[in-house]
């Protein structure tokens, strides 16, 4: 069969969505673009739930310090040494590179589950942000796991559909201001734990006065994470800790869904800067989730297990929490979204990412009004990790095995056949991970490893046996040659965004404007330790209280003022910059 020349090449390549393109060299971003996207994105409102989840399940105040920190850590160094250096070397997306090493059946099954599961997650964040308003609006708190309340039906269907128009026609403008609440959403956070800690240290000492280091331990053991549970039954382990937590990000590190957005990385080691996700998001905001909890179940007389978000956020930092969780929740669900679309746009090959993603908004719109699956989210995203995690198994012994072994990647495309180890491998993976389980052989937040391991090391097998150590010098050459057409392609359109270009905004209202941003968090959490500092009694602690209560408002007004102007100004005088450029250039 004669090659493609390259105008049919090049022809395919104008046909193709950007995001079924490897990434080229002027898309790709520093380390701090990472930061600031996994910090959004990882600091949000179900993080009132994980830390209310291990209250729940009994932990103690020790495991928890330590079995998060180890738990965080590995999903940060599986990140770094799993995900990111797939992503870097391909440039692909998951579902990219997955179309070109299994393809048929295997690759359309994992995008569809893919599009399914992280609705499902979007619909959780969304129900989170609808239950913010609950105060606001007065309707009955949803404590079963179907909606109650009309009301709350009308506000999660809303929330969902403007979660889901958004993602589908605005999600560039939304992650740009979802980087924007980053530091906000982490101030709020650790500010919300400060104040509530006087709450619970009454509680436990008959006294407003944390004790420094010692006396934040002491309150934690008595109050919060006491190592039982609440019917006084043993608490889970640290060992159980550090897996569910290692877990929780489990399908997007070991299992490569993060491909998606590591491969817009300059370096492969930018996979540390998720600590900014795993440390703050799901060690520091856990851990204050957890203080917020226990106190404002004391406070409102509120079982911990069917507490909602909202009222946590609201009792630690007034209106400006219910902001936090609408925020937050908001800011996720469209990450999620995005990824769902992506995903089913794998299904659906000739549709657009916007209209996969408006076909799967139904599931999320639907899903969003029932309280179950937010307040389920913990083992959901666990057994989540265990369904999707083989395939980066597959990936990985793709990528990295088979050319060791002396192999050949891509062997079953180049073959013409359907790559039925991957698919085998998969299958069998889940299979075996989900019996042992069952069984009572193996705990399910663990479960995603022996998954990962198994589902290479069979595919290693498995291909080797149906083709892969074959040579298919012609199928090599048709990959290297559409390369050298995306690097042209993209070379292009590098041309009209010229490398080198300042564009700096350096105008004095943007530097006040950030310096303003930056002086505002320093005040609020300024005056959240001064409520935890300057409370020597139950009077003072409240009126300090109301006092911040109006503090973390204004600032928060202040904050996205201010942090947003800046945005925009920036992002104009970067296309003034690029105007002047190509007029001197015309000229």
């Amino acid at each position: 069969m004669p090659r493609a020349s390259a105008a049919q090449v090049d022809q395919r390549i104008a046909g193709m969505d950007a995001e079924q393109l490897p990434a080229g060299e002027h898309e790709q971003h520093g380390p701090g673009h990472f930061a600031g996207l996994y910090a959004a994105e990882n600091v949000a409102g179900t993080e009132f739930i994980f830390g209310a989840t291990f209250v729940v399940l009994g932990a103690s105040m020790k495991d928890v310090l330590i079995g998060l920190l180890v738990g965080n850590l590995l999903a940060v160094l599986t990140f770094r040494f799993v995900t990111a250096p797939i992503a870097v070397r391909t440039r692909m997306s998951v579902y990219t590179y997955l179309s070109r090493v299994a393809g048929g059946a295997t690759s359309k099954l994992f995008n569809a589950l893919n599009a399914f599961l992280f609705a499902i997650i979007a619909a959780a964040m969304i129900t989170v942000s609808a239950t913010a308003l609950r105060l606001v609006l007065d309707f009955p708190a949803q404590t079963e796991a179907y909606p109650t309340s009309a009301a709350f039906v009308v506000l999660a269907l809303a929330f969902g559909l403007v979660a889901v128009l958004v993602a589908a026609f605005g999600f560039n403008a939304l992650a740009e201001f979802a980087s924007t609440c980053a530091p906000w959403l982490v101030v709020m956070f650790a500010t919300g734990g400060l104040v509530l800690l006087p709450a619970v240290a009454q509680s436990v000492t008959g006294s407003t006065v944390v004790d420094g280091w010692s006396g934040f331990v002491q309150i934690g053991e008595e109050a919060v994470f006491t190592g039982r549970t609440p019917d006084g039954g043993a608490g889970i382990s640290l060992v159980g800790i550090i897996g569910f937590s290692w877990a929780a990000n489990s399908f997007a590190h070991a299992g490569l869904i993060d491909m998606s957005l590591l491969r817009y990385a300059r370096k492969s080691r930018y996979g540390y800067t998720t600590a900014t996700g795993m440390l703050i998001g799901h060690y520091m905001a856990w851990v204050s989730a957890g203080v917020m909890g226990a106190a404002a179940a004391a406070i409102t007389t509120t079982s911990i297990e069917v507490i909602e978000p909202g009222t946590v956020a609201f009792e630690a930092l007034g209106y400006a929490g219910l902001a936090t969780v609408v925020v937050a929740g908001w800011t996720t669900a469209n990450a999620n979204l995005y990824r769902s679309g992506l995903a089913g746009q794998g299904v659906f090959p000739k549709l657009s990412r916007q209209k996969v993603t408006l076909i799967t908004g139904v599931v999320v719109v639907a899903a969003a009004a029932f309280p179950f699956v937010y307040r389920n989210y913990l083992i959901f995203v666990t057994y989540a990790g265990i369904a999707l995690v083989p395939i980066g198994g597959i990936l990985f012994a793709e990528h990295h095995l088979l050319p060791r072994l002396g192999m050949t990647r891509f062997w079953a495309r180049y073959k013409g056949v359907t790559n039925v180890p991957a698919l085998l491998a998969w299958g069998t993976s889940i299979a075996a991970a989900a019996t042992a389980v069952a069984l009572g052989l193996m705990p399910e937040f663990i479960a995603f490893v022996p998954a990962f391991l198994l589902s290479a090391a069979l595919y290693v097998l498995l291909a080797r046996r149906m083709g892969a150590t074959g040579n298919y010098p012609e199928g090599e050459a048709a990959d290297e040659f559409f390369q050298e057409r995306v690097d042209a392609f993209h070379a292009e359109q590098a041309a009209r965004t010229p490398a080198g270009l300042d564009t700096r905004d350096r105008r004095r209202l943007t530097r006040v404007l950030r310096v303003v941003w930056i002086v505002d968090l320093v005040v609020v959490f300024a005056a959240a330790l001064l409520v935890l500092l300057s409370s020597p009694d139950v009077p003072a602690y409240e009126t300090r209280r109301e006092q911040f209560w109006a503090v973390a408002a204004a600032g928060t007004v202040v904050y996205f003022t201010c942090a947003y102007w800046e945005l925009r100004r920036r992002k104009g005088r970067a296309e003034e910059a690029l105007v002047e450029h190509r007029a001197q250039r015309s000229a």
